[in-house]
């Protein structure tokens, strides 16, 4: 029984150290901060386009490990422009609302706000 006890134990010890030595491996970076929606966006085109780069070959070890550092980049910049992205439908709302009272006054102020975040998504 102390045999069986001590396998089972030995046998748990490998499997979290084999989890811990991936873990080591694969490593945590912090990536490239986006604190703007332009830099948010120029991360997310550049590292996409590297990302497609390392897709595009053999995928080895190290490829993989390219690959996970460049998610977090990416991470960090998608989650800018969702938050971004989200403040514009709302911007958007007011000057749908603002056209369709005939609100003038409402629509000049937010239909230049819109086409400022807009414009820097698409040119």
């Amino acid at each position: 029984m102390l045999k069986v006890i001590k396998g089972a134990v030995l046998t748990a010890s490998l499997v979290v150290a084999s989890g811990a030595i991936a873990e080591e491996q694969a490593g945590h970076f912090k990536g490239l901060a986006a604190p703007d929606l332009q830099t948010a966006v120029a991360h997310f085109s550049e590292y996409n386009n590297r990302l497609e780069q390392v897709l595009a070959g053999d995928l080895t070890d190290m490829d993989l490990v390219k690959i996970h550092e460049l998610t977090y980049t990416l991470e960090n910049a998608l989650e800018k422009i969702n938050i971004d992205l989200e403040e514009l439908a709302h911007t958007l709302e007011k000057v749908h609302v603002a056209s369709e009272t005939y609100n003038r006054d409402a629509l000049k102020e937010a239909g230049p706000a819109y086409l400022n975040t807009a414009r820097i998504i698409v040119k």
